[in-house]
This record gives C-alpha cells, sequence and structure tokens, in this order.
C-alpha cells in the first residue's frame, strides 16, 4: 500500500516514513502543500498523512482542493483517499475545521506513534475490506494483516521488499506486471532502483518458494515483457 507523508518538520517527517516504511507500506514524502498536490497528481495513494500547518497550500486548504477534485483532473483517483491531519492545534474547533474539510480522522501532537499506526490500519481497513483478507495464488498464501507468508503451510520466510513484490504480483493475477511498473509500485519515487534490483528480489522470492516445494516456473518470466505468477 502507497501512503503520502505531508508534513515539513524534518525530523517528525523521517520518523514516519521510517515507522511506516519498516511496516511494509511504500511511502513518499512533501514538504509542503504544492509539493503535495504534485503528488496526488502523479500518483495513487491508499492513504494521506497531512499536517495542518504547511508553507504554500496548508492542510486545510488542500483537503478541499482534494475533496473536490473533478474527475477530468488527474487528482481525482485521490479525492476519495483516506486522509488523516496531524496537528498541534488541539481544539474541538480546530477538529471540527479538519473534519469539514474532508479529513477522516484527526491526531493532535505530539502523539503516541503505535496509537498513530493503529489509527492508519483502521482508515486502511475502513477504505477496502481486502487489507484484511487473506491473498492466495494455488499453495501460497498471504495475510496482509501481519505480512505473513505461507506455502503449502509451511512459513515462507520475506524481507519486506519481498513481501510487498510477492503481494503485488498474487493481487495482479495473471497480469504481466514490468520492472518499471514493480518500481512503481514497491519502491517510493525519490528511492527507485535500477531494474536490476527487481530482477535481484525476483530471483531471491524464486530461491525461497522452491526451497518449500514450489514449482520452478512458479514466478513466470514473460520475456521482454515482465513477470507474473503461473
Amino acid at each position: 500500500m502507497r501512503i503520502l507523508v505531508v508534513e515539513d518538520d524534518i525530523q517528525l517527517a523521517e520518523v514516519l516514513t521510517e515507522a511506516l516504511t519498516r511496516r511494509q507500506y511504500v511511502v513518499d514524502l512533501a514538504k509542503d502543500g504544492e509539493a503535495a498536490w504534485s503528488w496526488v497528481e502523479l500518483m495513487s495513494y491508499d492513504l494521506l498523512l497531512l499536517d495542518v500547518t504547511l508553507p504554500k497550500l496548508d492542510g486545510i486548504r488542500f483537503c478541499q482542493r482534494l475533496r473536490s477534485s473533478e474527475v477530468s483532473s488527474p487528482a481525482h483517483r485521490n479525492s476519495t483517499s483516506p486522509v488523516l491531519m496531524l496537528t498541534a492545534r488541539d481544539t474541538v474547533a480546530d477538529k471540527i475545521t479538519g473534519l469539514d474539510a474532508g479529513a477522516d480522522d484527526y491526531v493532535a501532537k505530539p502523539f503516541n506513534l503505535e496509537e498513530l499506526m493503529a489509527r492508519i490500519r483502521a482508515l486502511l481497513r475502513r477504505g477496502s475490506s481486502a487489507t484484511t483478507a487473506s491473498l492466495c495464488w494455488g499453495n501460497l498464501r498471504l495475510n496482509p494483516s501481519n505480512h505473513e507468508a505461507t506455502y503449502d503451510n509451511k512459513p515462507l520466510s520475506l524481507t519486506p521488499k519481498e513481501y510487498v513484490l510477492l503481494e503485488l504480483l498474487v493481487s495482479s493475477g495473471r497480469r504481466v506486471l514490468s520492472r518499471a511498473g514493480i518500481i512503481e509500485q514497491v519502491w517510493s519515487l525519490d528511492n527507485s532502483p535500477a531494474s536490476e534490483t527487481v530482477t535481484s528480489h525476483i530471483r531471491g522470492l524464486r530461491h525461497k518458494l522452491r526451497a518449500l516445494g514450489a514449482p520452478e516456473d512458479f514466478i513466470e518470466t514473460v520475456h521482454g515483457l515482465g513477470y507474473r505468477l503461473k
């Protein structure tokens, strides 16, 4: 899942990015409202973590603009994405203003990081029941709620990136994923690796799956195009 963090406090932004990445989310970071708007016109997000007090375009106006995006606008695909506002303003009036602007939840600073992560999970569950359902392909089973994987009921030990990549392959069914498409979905845009990194991760996944009895071609290479599950 992809999350946009919009926060101008560099230290806090780094803490949030690290915490979310550690939990297998793909994270993009914007440090002002206009930069964030550029992101939502470029990418689709499962959730936005939005500071209220931002340079150039504050969080309230940003949220209002997002919610009013028209179908013809590139940002429209994010117009219904959950928005969790972060702010040092914690009066009832401030919370009402944020919620009326279109936010789905409102957390005052300073906050407990684990509580914030729980609120994020709750919003993601609310937005899509698929986030709590197991994903299966043959003998492979993935549990998005705890990021555990098994093959033929045997634990499959994966790195965070391997898990996200395998989840993407399962979710895509027989659709072929190009290396560029995988990079876009699994890595943040400001930390995009070379295409050889995708090849390396696919090789690692194949090795681990074969060790548990999966066929050699469980992850199929479609030459000149990319990868898919067979």
